[in-house]
């Protein structure tokens, strides 16, 4: 019986996240999601999990505090150690994020360095501090955004912080290459959910153009993202390195 692999899904308590979380338990991969501040829908994510037949466990994480990485890891590790007899796990899933939308004449020096320090800095440092905790040919997935290809007035600072994960996905794919550690990138499109303020699932005007512009005739959900996240946790997807996989149902063509 092959042993149970282990997955990481940063910002796995709702949303994107939650669906990535759910997908991969159902590969048969046991999960830790972290969440920001909502303990309670963390808890359902991991019953649910749970629920499936996979072990599940919750951590507290705010990915713009470097410093708190450190014990972050402690309390991984710990986990690792006493509930599923390892040392280490297998996926890391960075996708936790949070969102602005704001014209670029507006945005300020703060929203600036939030999107930085969430969107890449955190995901950089958080990656740096979770190699010793990774399984040599593991997998690293990291999030980014269809608006790393195309554009959507007012993401002129949440945008460009996607791109640098983006190219930072590339040299993580080179320079661990020599552990057998795949990089990639997934890159959802408009998804309706609560990110930056539920922009795509409640302004109605944003979805109509969403839709119009969009191949497949209507705004993502986020089931349609999951599932592509958890193909890349399997054998199936062992030579897909460097890439940018965009899951957006044709936008902007």
């Amino acid at each position: 019986m092959p042993e149970n692999k282990i997955a990481v899904v940063t910002g796995g308590s709702r949303g994107l996240g939650k669906d990535m979380a759910i997908n991969i338990a159902k590969k048969g991969i046991d999960v830790i999601i972290t969440y920001h501040s909502n303990k309670s829908a963390a808890d359902k994510v991991v019953a649910e999990i749970r629920n499936l037949g996979r072990l599940a466990y919750a951590l507290q994480l705010d990915t713009a505090k470097i410093n708190s990485f450190d014990q972050f890891f402690n309390q991984l590790s710990t986990y690792l150690k006493t509930e599923t007899a390892k040392e280490k796990f297998d996926f890391l899933i960075n996708n936790a994020g949070t969102g602005i939308y704001q014209p670029f004449i507006e945005t300020t020096e703060e929203q600036f360095d939030e999107m930085v320090n969430v969107h890449f800095k955190g995901v950089y440092f958080l990656t740096q501090k979770a190699l010793p905790y990774l399984n040599d040919g593991s997998r690293i997935i990291n999030i980014s955004s269809g608006l790393t290809r195309f554009t959507f007035p007012n993401s002129s600072a949440y945008a460009p912080t996607k791109a640098a994960v983006e190219v930072f996905t590339r040299y993580l794919a080179k320079e661990l290459a020599h552990r057998k550690i795949t990089a990639n990138v997934v890159a959802p499109g408009a998804v309706g959910t609560d990110f930056g303020g539920g922009e795509n699932k409640t302004n109605e005007q944003k979805r109509k153009a969403v839709t119009a512009a969009t191949a497949l005739g209507r705004v993502g959900e986020p089931e349609d993202i999951g599932g592509v996240v958890a193909f890349l946790c399997t054998g199936d997807a062992r030579w897909i390195n460097g890439q940018r996989i965009e899951a957006s149902g044709g936008i902007l063509l």
